[in-house]
């Protein structure tokens, strides 16, 4: 029970990833609160959880707004009286081309995806700090890392959150907080669907990846849990691969 009794938010909760986690966290006894707009998938996931013998609570959450988190900081403080881990974890996806992409997709896509971890690092670090301790964990994408012939709004979105890790890993470790990116390379998710919808897209896919295969929301789920967890105590301001080995070549 690596997370007893921690508290952990968790935000795009409902998504395949952050499914994956809020129930990998919950078997590993946190109080997890499941950040998310949609709020029917949102409530049914943390009734689900707490109906199991778990610790849930569901709070609606646009992640680009700055009013939406202080609400959900002071919902938590309220509820649990303290915030041990923060994953940014919500984002969007565009398969857009730089061409073909127009500025306002282009803004949403950084609002929710970048600006939405700024504004949760910020919402959470003055609790952090008060009581010296914290992890602090952003899911970027091996796009921030490699380029593709794909989007390219998403995977600059995703770049920012590895230069925010870097700064902000560095202006907090002397408050005892740690802070790290996940970086996953394709997972079969809701996301993805699109781009793997038929044989010859997935075979596109898995021909890039070492060891021949997308990876799972599971997969990832516990890497962050690592990250999230004591056993990552000496481990701040780095970026952790799950990509199947997509970026060693």
């Amino acid at each position: 029970m690596r997370l007893l009794n921690e508290v952990v938010i968790v935000t795009g909760a409902t998504g395949g990833i952050g499914d994956a986690q809020v129930r990998l966290f919950a078997r590993e006894r946190a109080k997890v609160v499941v950040a998310d707009i949609n709020e029917d998938k949102g409530l049914k996931l943390a009734n689900e959880i707490s109906g199991g013998g778990g610790s849930a609570l569901f709070v609606n959450l646009d992640v680009s707004s700055g009013s939406d988190w202080n609400s959900l900081v002071e919902i938590t403080l309220d509820r649990f009286s303290k915030i041990d881990v923060l994953v940014n974890n919500a984002g969007i996806y565009r398969t857009e081309s730089i061409q073909e992409e127009n500025t306002d997709d282009w803004d949403r896509v950084m609002s929710i995806n970048s600006k939405g971890a700024f504004l949760g690092t910020q919402a959470v670090i003055n609790s952090m700090r008060a009581k010296k301790k914290g992890s602090i964990i952003n899911v970027s994408s091996t796009t921030a890392l490699v380029g593709s012939w794909r989007g390219g709004a998403y995977g600059a979105s995703k770049a920012a959150l590895l230069s925010l890790t870097k700064h902000s890993s560095i202006q907090n470790a002397k408050y005892g907080i740690r802070i790290n990116a996940v970086v996953p390379g394709p997972i079969e998710t809701e996301m993805i669907s699109k781009n793997i919808s038929d044989p010859e897209g997935r075979a596109l896919s898995e021909s890039r990846i070492l060891l021949g295969r997308l990876g799972s929301p599971s997969e990832v789920a516990y890497a962050i849990l690592y990250l999230a967890s004591d056993d990552s105590r000496y481990v701040t301001g780095t970026e952790l691969l799950v990509d199947g080995g997509l970026t060693a070549q």
